[in-house]
């Protein structure tokens, strides 16, 4: 299923969170803090400004991003989980790798 986000809209990709063990205790996935990185699946044309000009994104597909911890709306599409969210609620364009 593919779907294309509208105006200044994304779909990011939440990257997975590595296990990990304090003292030796595995810590349960409902205790696990959200990622607050991903990376941009599909971008929206942009935003219509008051007096009509198109405003275009600044992001663009396949940009490693980061992201508010309470930022967008969750949505399963099959078994993947992905984020709808605003360009303005991305803080940064990760550089590099």
């Amino acid at each position: 299923m593919q779907f294309k986000p509208l105006a200044d809209r994304v779909v990011v990709k939440p990257f997975e969170e590595m296990e990990t063990k304090k003292g030796g205790i595995i810590i349960p996935d409902t205790a696990k803090e959200k990622p607050m990185q991903g990376e941009i699946i599909e971008v929206g044309p942009g935003r219509t400004s008051d007096d009509g000009n198109k405003i275009g994104m600044e992001v663009k597909k396949g940009d490693r991003i980061l992201y508010g911890k309470y930022s967008g709306t969750e949505v399963s599409v099959g078994e993947a989980e992905y984020l709808i969210m605003r360009e303005s609620d991305i803080f940064a364009i990760i550089q590099g790798k």
